[in-house]
Parts: C-alpha cells; structure tokens; sequence
C-alpha cells in the first residue's frame, strides 16, 4: 500500500470489486476464448497455440503468451486439464510476472516529495494526478498540485475542477508561462506552508520531443536547485486503451527523462488490460497504481493477484 502516516480505512473489497468490473472487457475475452479452446481433455499442441493466439491478441505481448504456453506445456502436456485448470495456471503465471513490479508509490522521505508526472496528452493524466492527490489525502498528506501544462488550451482549468474535487491546494500561473518558472513557484509554496508532496503536471505533447525534452529538462533542473535528488518520482501516466501503444510510448518517454514508475489508467474502457503484464516484462519498472473508473475513488495501489485473477475472470 501507499505508505500512510495512519490507516486509511476504505472499502478494499469494493474496489477489488471495480478492479473485476473494470477488467471485464479483457476477463470476457479471455474466459470465452478458454473455454471454446478447451472442447476437449488432453492438452495438447494445438490448444497451446490457440491459447497464445489468445493471450497475444489481449495485448500481453508475445515474450509473455509464449513464456506461459511454455509453462504449462512443460507441467500439463498430453495431461488432462479444465478451462478453469487453464484460468488458475494463467492467473497465477501473471501474478508472478507481475509481483516483482507491485511497488506502490512510498513517500514521506523529503519535505516536500516532489512528483513529476508525465503521459501524452489524452493519456488521463489530469484526472489522474486529481486521483492521485485524493489518495495521498486520504493517506493524511498535505498535498500541493503545480498546473506547469500551460500551453493546452484548458489544462490548468480542468486540473482545477479535479483539485477540488480531491480537496487539495493547487498552485496556478497564466497560460504561456514558462512551466519551469510555474514549478520553481509551486515548489517555493510548498517548502513555505509546510506541504509534505508536491505534485507537478507536464506537457505531454510526445510528437514534439526536442521541445518537451527541453521542458522537462528545465523542470527537472528548477528541482535539484532545492534538492539534489529531485524530482523524486517522474509518473508516466499509460492509457490502456492503446493496447500495445502504451509499450512504445514508454520507449519514447524513456529516450526523454528517467521514469520512476508507471500508473495505468481506462482500464474499465478497453479488452486490452493485458498490456500491463507485457509493460511489466518489457520494462521491469514500478506499476504504482490502477484507474479503473471516472470517480475520484477509481484509483488505487496495484495488487499483482488481484488484478491477475481479475483478468481471466477468478
């Protein structure tokens, strides 16, 4: 979990339940294609290779549909076996793959915690960092919010509508300002009134990557004038609709600024919630956190069993 300065008390089994519900598109593929593979008894080469067709065409990748394939022809082949059998062994290969990467994002170690959070536009970005602000105040955090996206048209806006909606202070300047000049200000408000995390949106216009390197780059150096190891976390934000786009949109931003961790979002929009087992293998960075909704409480730390038993329908 989120590392809290005292228990949050929500409904956990509630959300497991969004996180079910939301991954509903990809589990339905999943159970279905199963189970209509699975006529018959004995495992045999033709079942695994409509189960990796499977697996590849709900966006785990192909490294990943072939290291399961593999597994279960090594433990199951010419063996009995059930579609549940099947789910179960699926289940569990995924929450093996995926455990490593469950890191939920920890702060609390500088004052303030400096967050940086990056995705391309349309990414669910600002209602993330609304989401994100949400839980840290659930967790008991001060926390401020920097609107440095001042060049799309109603970014700082939208990022106030979600502000208040997750009761959090937001730090604004007019739009063109210099994102950087926007940043060192936040950040000079944020030492002064004491908060404790600060989290700072960007621009995310990924097709122009010379001037959002240079953007980012001057953010990242208005940072380390206050502390060295600044920012401390730079978030890339993922839609899962994009399926294997996400995959190639982390290469991009990785050319660009050090990634710290990933937060998916749209899940409960899309039947490609297997992408983020194959950003898992591919990467090997932190998974913080899931979107599985449009409310303020659709965002929670990322559970490795519960999403993978989530996504073939356990």
């Amino acid at each position: 979990m989120l590392k809290l300065k005292y228990p949050l008390y929500i409904a956990l089994m509630g959300f497991f339940g969004k996180i079910k519900s939301a991954l509903s598109k990809t589990s339905n593929k999943l159970d279905d294609g199963i189970k209509n593979i699975f006529t018959r008894t004995k495992l045999d080469d033709e079942l695994l290779e409509e189960l990796e067709d499977l697996l590849i065409i709900s966006d785990m990748g192909v490294e990943v549909a072939n290291e399961i394939v593999q597994e279960l022809r090594d433990s199951k082949f010419d063996k009995d076996i059930s579609p549940n059998e099947v789910k179960q062994f699926v289940a569990d290969k995924i929450t093996e793959i995926l455990t490593p990467y469950a890191k939920p994002l920890k702060v609390g170690t500088h004052n303030p915690e400096i967050a940086l959070v990056i995705g391309v536009n349309g990414s669910g970005k600002t209602t993330c960092i609304g989401k994100l602000a949400n839980l840290l105040r659930m967790g008991g955090y001060k926390c401020l919010i920097a609107a440095a996206d001042t060049f799309r048209a109603a970014a700082i806006s939208q990022l106030e509508v979600w502000a208040k909606r997750a009761r959090t202070s937001i730090y604004t300047d007019a739009e063109k300002t210099d994102p950087a000049a926007v940043a060192y200000k936040a950040i000079e408000q944020a030492r002064n009134e004491q908060y404790e995390v600060l989290i700072i949106d960007t621009a995310g216009r990924l097709q122009n990557k010379s001037n959002l390197m240079a953007e980012l780059s001057k953010i990242n150096g208005v940072c380390k004038k206050f502390e060295a190891d600044a920012p401390h976390h730079t978030i890339l934000v993922l839609d899962a609709t994009t399926g294997q786009n996400a995959v190639s949109q982390v290469e991009e931003f990785n050319k660009i600024t050090n990634i710290t961790g990933l937060i998916v979002t749209k899940l409960d929009g899309t039947a490609k919630g297997g992408v983020v087992v194959a950003l898992a293998k591919k990467f090997g960075l932190p998974i913080y956190a899931i979107g599985v909704g449009e409310q303020i409480d659709d965002m929670q730390d990322f559970s490795a069993s519960d999403f993978a038993n989530s996504l073939v329908g356990l």
